[in-house]
């Protein structure tokens, strides 16, 4: 018998078991939006009026089990309820967080539902299970993935400003104990399948080839022990068995507090409450209301709409559709072959980008001039390969497409190369010149230069049209940011080609023009610079970057310019210099000659022991820390303003983006435009011209204020 609905199939077979495929239509993914769960209730309502003996969730996607709740549904709740579908009993006159509570609380309601049914419940879990999908699975009596490398599973909301809120927070806990539920929760880190069945999250593992006959096998091994049991008994046999004299410990209401001080503790080293209120917000749900489940389910959903209709969470649902955006860029209907590219420079950055290129199954030939770099490059494909890939035929496979290659015979045979080499034009302009002379006529050359204009670079080059900027971030395997930068000779097809390489090896392409410094590193060096300026103002590095993180940022910048490199900030700064406003700082050329150059000499502004900077205790009593970070942050601003107007990027949500993700700049407070008009742009202006006032001309606010204000 098949029954179809909207987004669910529902099938029973002989034996009475029912399997509920989800399928949301017009999309590649599943989510659980309120039209897909007030279908789902009235399902189950029907469900428990028949004969049944067992019922399955599965998708009928692939790779994709349930993504989550529908992001796109969160930011409606500040606008009018009209938005929210077949909700009758919702008024217009209702707040947006008595919109969201009634959405958290459908959620709650379904889990519910599917946990008190009076047969045992099944989720086969292929491709992604996250947030609400994977609420959904521990509503379920048994969890069973199949071995799929794409699975992730997990409860990533905190990375929204929200924590579980369809039961979540109760489940995890009684499934797994404080400690995992919540390293789980706060950390919003996802799993592999195998990660999951470790943590005790999932129940079995079976092969997708023989999926259809050894899962009923399991659902009836199941059913099997279940004779002459009460459902109840069974679930609470269950959970008993996997606790422990500690886990009954730890819910005691005299050992929560202790419990709760150590994770706020723990949480505290990594974000601030003022800055990312949920996880704190999670942690006093458990603290003040585990052990009462229906209680603890109320405080969840109120709690989750409280913190949904925070500017917080509003602004990190922001840069989640930002992400979403910059993916779409690299998708095309044409798609361009791509197998083999060649890398030539073998460095720290460019041996980084080989290894991640390998890593997402290309074969890669690395050319530089000095066999001992590519020695060094191989053994740190080896170290990244073996923590990466844990199946030795995987690792061997990596290992044999990352190819040293000395003699530069990679070049006939590529579908893109890239080089990596030192910020120098005449290097560059050198390399493509002889590479345009060997490459197939199809070949994209792209270059990874930070600040060079690409007119610059091609002058040398009989087809300028083929070469293109591939700019990325170090470290190359975290930022998740590129830039892809086109001249005015850059052809469409050669662009499109860059971006849809970035989305191959899983990074964010950001489209920009070829201006010096391009967006991020153009925005972030004024910003980097005047840092500089403070310190040798006399300002202690710790207050400088104490100021930063205060305001938001993930490293303050004194320790930023240090990681990056004092020797390539004083590149990019001089490069600027040239076109720009720039001013370089005595202390910063002082440091490059006398080679301190940052974490990679050991010696920068700060002093570092085992890759970490050594603090000295200091005393400082002039300007006040929100001085500092206006100093630091309205020289962004200005310069944000400015590539907005001189058309760096095309708007700007593509400039917050880029700024987010190839900076870190603060993501709860939605990118530096989202941020100036959120502040006010009249109000930011004045703040500037005070700030010339006071320090000079680099303060001055540039033209394109004027446009944001009469815009």
């Amino acid at each position: 018998m098949k029954t179809s609905y909207t987004n669910w199939l529902v099938e029973k077979d002989n034996e009475q078991i029912i399997t509920l495929s989800l399928d949301k239509p017009d999309t590649t993914t599943n989510v659980l939006s309120q039209n897909v769960l007030i279908e789902l209730q009235s399902i189950l309502d029907d469900i428990r009026k028949v004969p049944a003996k067992a019922l399955i969730f599965q998708s009928k996607k692939d790779n994709c089990f349930i993504a989550g709740a529908d992001v796109k549904e969160f930011s409606s709740f500040l606008n009018s309820s009209d938005n929210l579908p077949n909700q009758s009993d919702l008024k217009k006159s209702d707040t947006a967080y008595d919109q969201a509570l009634h959405a958290v609380q459908l959620g709650q309601h379904v889990m519910n539902s599917i946990e008190n049914l009076p047969f045992p419940t099944f989720a086969l879990l292929n491709g992604h299970c996250l947030g609400g999908g994977m609420e959904l699975a521990l509503a379920c009596d048994y969890r069973i993935a199949l071995d799929n490398s794409k699975t992730r599973l997990g409860l990533p909301e905190v990375k929204l400003g929200i924590h579980p809120g369809f039961g979540g927070t109760v489940r995890t806990n009684r499934l797994l104990g404080v400690f995992k539920s919540m390293s789980l929760m706060l950390s919003g880190r996802t799993l592999s399948v195998r990660g999951a069945m470790r943590l005790g999250l999932i129940d079995e593992i079976i092969s997708k080839n023989i999926k259809n006959k050894y899962f009923k096998k399991l659902v009836n091994l199941w059913l099997d022990k279940a004779k002459g049991q009460t459902r109840s008994k069974l679930k609470y046999f269950k959970q008993q068995q996997k606790r422990s004299f500690y886990y009954n410990l730890f819910e005691m209401d005299f050992v929560r507090p202790l419990i709760a001080y150590m994770l706020t503790k723990s949480v505290s080293k990594k974000v601030q409450k003022t800055h990312y209120p949920a996880p704190f917000e999670l942690i006093n749900l458990w603290q003040f209301h585990a052990g009462n489940d229906d209680f603890m389910m109320k405080k969840e959903a109120e709690s989750v709409a409280s913190l949904i209709t925070s500017d917080t969470a509003q602004n990190l649902i922001r840069v989640f559709h930002l992400q979403d955006r910059l993916k779409t860029l690299s998708h095309s209907k044409k798609d361009k072959p791509l197998e083999h590219i060649h890398i030539i420079g073998g460095g720290v950055m460019g041996g980084d980008i080989a290894i991640e290129c390998v890593y997402r199954g290309f074969t890669v030939t690395v050319h530089d001039q000095s066999h001992e770099v590519l020695a060094r490059l191989i053994q740190r494909g080896h170290r990244f390969f073996k923590h990466k890939l844990k199946e030795n035929h995987l690792y061997q496979s990596s290992m044999d497409r990352l190819i040293p290659d000395f003699k530069n015979y990679g070049l006939k045979k590529a579908d893109l190369i890239i080089e990596a080499i030192i910020e120098d034009t005449k290097a560059k302009q050198s390399v493509f010149k002889y590479a345009e002379q060997i490459a197939k006529p199809e070949c994209i050359f792209a270059t990874n230069t930070s600040s060079i204009p690409l007119d610059d670079i091609s002058q040398v080059l009989s087809s300028p049209e083929r070469l293109v900027g591939i700019h990325f971030f170090n470290p190359v395997a975290r930022m998740p940011l590129i830039e892809v930068v086109s001249s005015k000779l850059t052809s469409t097809a050669a662009r499109q080609f860059a971006l849809q390489f970035a989305g191959k090896i899983g990074k964010l392409p950001l489209p920009v023009t070829s201006t010096p410094g391009f967006l991020v590193n153009r925005i972030l060096t004024p910003y980097l610079l005047e840092a500089i300026e403070l310190y040798g103002e006399g300002i202690p590095a710790e207050f400088i970057d104490k100021a930063a993180t205060h305001f938001g940022m993930p490293m303050g910048p004194i320790q930023l310019a240090d990681k990056v490199g004092l020797d390539i900030c004083l590149s990019v700064a001089t490069n600027l210099s040239k076109s720009q406003s720039v001013r370089v700082p005595e202390k910063l050329i002082q440091w490059v000659e006398n080679g301190r150059l940052g974490i990679k000499t050991h010696k920068g502004f700060y002093d570092y022991k085992n890759g970490k900077p050594v603090y000295k205790a200091s005393h400082y009593d002039g300007l006040s820390r929100a001085q500092i970070s206006n100093r630091l942050m309205f020289r962004l601003f200005n310069e944000a303003v400015a590539c907005l107007d001189e058309k760096v990027v095309e708007n700007e949500d593509l400039l917050d983006a880029g700024i987010i993700f190839g900076t870190g700049f603060a993501p709860f407070l939605g990118g530096p435009m989202h941020y100036i008009k959120h502040k006010g742009i009249e109000e930011m202006d004045h703040t500037l011209i005070d700030l010339s006032k006071d320090y000079g001309r680099r303060f001055n606010p540039v033209i394109g204020w004027d446009s944001l204000i009469y815009k």
